[in-house]
């Protein structure tokens, strides 16, 4: 199942950051996230799944489209559809979009069911990082002493790692505690999935990812650690009694003290995920559109067949034109 999955849900992505990546610079954040949305739901409805989303565009009312609980798939219509629980980031960074900024991308996970925790949409305190450093860190510790234990992890002095952090008034602590080890620090103003992606991958230069950010974005990161063998450790933070109340109901309890693991967030047996470059990033280049099609970048991995593709892919439009790009 998972690589079928796998090759269902990059074309997911892909159709998604095509259509959003439309409206870069365009100053439209909502626009390129509607368009991610409509085409991310057109092309799940084409894959032989019975699929239902766990951690979508938000509830039916608030959502027309890809919202917790919404059928998605050919079902019945299928000879063998897989039974999947979806999580979609139809777009993230939908300003880095509307501004021309790069670093956005299309991201799903996709698990058996029941393998995705159905997280509300609150924030998480997180602290991501790879493979080397997973089983050395401890959200509950202070930044101070994750640093040294990253640094020590990796054979390195502190002021040779790199954190990422939310560039957000409520990390104003954070970074300065951080800055104190003499560790460096890159501030990012959206995409914190990419980022926690980017502290598995060698070669990207990022080492961690630290504070507080969405907490359906923080399951989407789960289970891509998972597939690359990194960690992500995460506390929820609720910001008001009504999301206290939708916790115990989707949880059973709101205790911020606890603490989420990699496999407590993205549990699935058969587990994938999926990404799509928007706008050029770090991790992946973003859409190229040329005479009569499009050029696009992903990631796509997964957890049982412990493989990791980039995926590079021609979308030809018209048939008829040549596809002006090399090959």
């Amino acid at each position: 199942m998972e690589k079928m999955l796998a090759l269902e849900m990059v074309r997911v992505t892909e159709a998604a950051a095509i259509a959003s990546a439309r409206f870069m610079g365009k100053g439209q954040r909502d626009e390129a996230d509607l368009a991610a949305t409509e085409a991310m739901r057109a092309t799940m409805d084409e894959t032989d799944i019975f699929g239902t989303i766990v951690i979508g565009e938000g509830e039916r009312d608030e959502a027309p489209m890809l919202y917790i609980g919404e059928q998605v798939g050919r079902g019945a219509k299928a000879l063998h559809a897989a039974e999947v629980d979806i999580a979609v980031d139809p777009l993230e960074g939908t300003n880095l979009v509307a501004t021309g900024q790069g670093g956005a991308l299309t991201v799903l996970a996709a698990s058996d069911r029941g393998g995705l925790t159905n997280a509300p949409d609150t924030y998480l305190d997180k602290l991501a990082v790879g493979p080397i450093a997973a089983g050395c860190v401890d959200i509950t510790l202070s930044p101070e002493e994750n640093c040294h234990r990253i640094a020590e992890a990796l054979r390195r002095k502190v002021s040779d790692i790199t954190v990422i952090i939310l560039d957000r008034p409520r990390h104003t602590e954070l970074i300065a505690a951080v800055r104190a080890t003499g560790a460096r620090i890159k501030l990012i103003s959206d995409g914190d999935v990419s980022a926690a992606i980017s502290c598995a991958v060698q070669g990207t230069g990022v080492h961690a990812v630290m504070g507080i950010g969405g907490a359906p974005e923080g399951v989407i990161t789960a289970a891509a650690l998972r597939c690359l063998g990194g960690e992500i450790q995460a506390r929820f933070r609720f910001r008001n009694d009504e999301e206290r109340e939708r916790a115990k109901k989707m949880l059973g309890h709101a205790d911020e003290t606890k603490v989420y693991r990699t496999e407590d967030l993205a549990s699935g047996d058969n587990l994938v995920f999926a990404a799509t470059g928007v706008t050029s990033g770090d991790l992946l280049a973003g859409v190229r559109f040329f005479g009569g099609g499009a050029r696009t970048h992903s990631l796509v991995m997964g957890y049982q067949t412990k493989q990791v593709r980039f995926v590079d892919t021609v979308h030809m439009f018209d048939r008829d034109r040549p596809p002006a790009v090399r090959l």
